[in-house]
């Protein structure tokens, strides 16, 4: 990301930002494009981070820490509460195409605790239609954040999610990348006259948008480039692993936020798995996450 794309202080036009978003997407978007194999931790870390901004939106307390607890550390198929669903929310499209249809959008408002009305079912087709408009991503998220806000006042948490899944859609990524709610509390949508926030139906909010849009890249490729040299070590240290089921781990690790170090697996024990994991902390491959001495959690 240059420097010189960063906002750094109150944005004054509409063409300013957009010139800040548009500069924001192209870096994000070459990112995206390159693939590299940890892309997956990557949109996995920042789907936490959007799941705890969900959860403060939310008037919740749970931190990233104590919501990847409550995801990772859940038995299999038990529930993670709400925070942890806000999080599988954001997963949801980590790892699938940018395509939305009725059945999807229900199960996902299902996660963000919302009640299902009819008024939802009009929402992929509304966003299929601004997809196609051909109008630069950031007016599109702006849009559909509009569209949520008309509809359900109280759906504000469905207009971030689909935002983040519109300009995947525009942007014909093959994964969407979980950003904008985490600025929804930022500096972009405050007046620079200081004159409260901006909200969906003011004349601003294109603009405080594509500001949100460009903290919010500025922040996922920080984060891209934290993961980056941590992935590379993995990589290098992979080959000396002699533990049976140890290329499975590497590519866990490659593709999640966190592994349980209990972790099993039909090649490998839970006390082959400890060994294996401390092995890799010897190496500096990995990051034990949680902290703690038990129940450890561990990433790149």
């Amino acid at each position: 990301m240059p420097g010189w794309a960063v906002p750094r202080g109150p944005v004054a036009s509409d063409g300013e930002a957009g010139f800040l978003a548009g500069a924001a997407l192209n870096s994000l978007d070459n990112l995206v494009r390159d693939a590299p194999a940890w892309a997956g931790a990557w949109r996995q870390r920042l789907a936490l981070t959007c799941a705890a901004s969900a959860a403060a939106l939310a008037g919740r307390t749970e931190d990233e820490r104590q919501i990847r607890d409550a995801w990772c550390l859940r038995s299999p198929g038990a529930d993670p509460g709400p925070a942890g669903n806000f999080f599988a929310a954001w997963r949801h499209f980590c790892d699938r195409s940018p395509h939305m249809d009725v059945d999807s959008l229900r199960a996902v408002a299902d996660r963000l605790g919302l009640r299902w009305g009819d008024e939802f079912v009009a929402l992929p087709g509304f966003l299929d239609d601004l997809v196609h408009s051909g109008r630069p991503a950031p007016l599109l998220a702006a849009a559909i954040l509009v569209e949520v806000e008309r509809l359900r006042p109280d759906a504000k948490l469905l207009g971030w999610w689909l935002a983040d899944l519109t300009i995947a859609a525009r942007l014909r990524w093959p994964f969407a990348v979980p950003l904008l709610i985490t600025q929804a509390r930022s500096q972009a949508f405050r007046n620079p006259d200081g004159r409260g926030k901006i909200w969906p139906d003011g004349e601003k909010f294109e603009r405080a948008i594509c500001v949100a849009l460009a903290l919010a890249a500025v922040d996922a490729c920080l984060l891209a480039g934290e993961i980056a040299p941590r992935a590379a070590r993995l990589a290098e240290v992979a080959p000396k692993l002699r533990a049976k089921g140890a290329g499975e781990v590497v590519q866990l690790l490659l593709d999640q936020d966190a592994v349980p170090g209990t972790l099993r697996t039909e090649k490998l024990t839970r006390w082959g798995a400890r060994r294996l994991f401390e092995r890799l902390q010897t190496f500096d491959a990995v990051r034990e996450l949680s902290g703690r001495a038990s129940f450890r959690l561990y990433g790149v």
